[in-house]
């Protein structure tokens, strides 16, 4: 039997996260470069076989230079010693519109299992002949359980930034070769 592989479209995905700061405001960041590969069984996900993603973290945006450099220092995710997010998914939970992916995500060198909300927005055929699949990805990470720890507090006793960490991505993978299994 052979099994699809899929590959994620870069021009048509992104991958951001929105964090609280000062607890007043959010602020929303970008991964400009990543990866997904994606192996199934069938065109249905339910039957996904390997779930992968990684993201530099030296493309990390903010839309802020000083901040960038400051998330990507040792206080944050120390981008020197660890230049990637990985995220492996180990079960796609239900079929259709909505779904559940668990998985382990390795931040710092530290892997933490989290659950992943997934809104299937469909499969088309593009004018290409590609065939191509939609996501939604959301969710929520506690950043001091992969060592994002650094913070401060204001005069007021405010923290300067949450720990909690929204995650919102939208995925567009194209169906690849089909790969004989083994």
């Amino acid at each position: 039997m052979a099994n699809i592989q899929w590959a994620i479209d870069p021009t048509h995905s992104e991958v951001q996260f929105k964090v609280k700061h000062l607890m007043i405001t959010t602020v929303t960041g970008y991964f400009k470069k990543f990866d997904a590969v994606v192996e199934t069984e069938t065109e249905d996900f339910a039957t996904a076989k390997k779930i992968e993603f990684t993201a530099d973290i030296d493309s990390i945006d903010t839309n802020n230079e000083q901040r960038d450099t400051h998330l990507k220092s040792a206080d944050f995710f120390n981008a020197e010693e660890h230049s990637q997010l990985r995220f492996v998914g180990n079960r796609y939970e239900g079929s259709g519109d909505e779904a559940k992916l668990h998985g382990d995500l390795t931040i710092r060198g530290i892997t933490n299992p989290i659950t992943l909300n997934v809104e299937f927005g469909g499969m088309v055929v593009d004018p290409y002949g590609q065939t191509k699949a939609g996501f939604t990805v959301t969710g929520k990470i506690s950043r001091k359980e992969f060592g994002l720890t650094w913070n401060a507090v204001t005069e007021a006793g405010s923290v300067v930034v949450s720990d909690d960490i929204r995650i919102l991505s939208e995925i567009q993978l194209v169906k690849q070769a089909v790969a004989e299994t083994v």
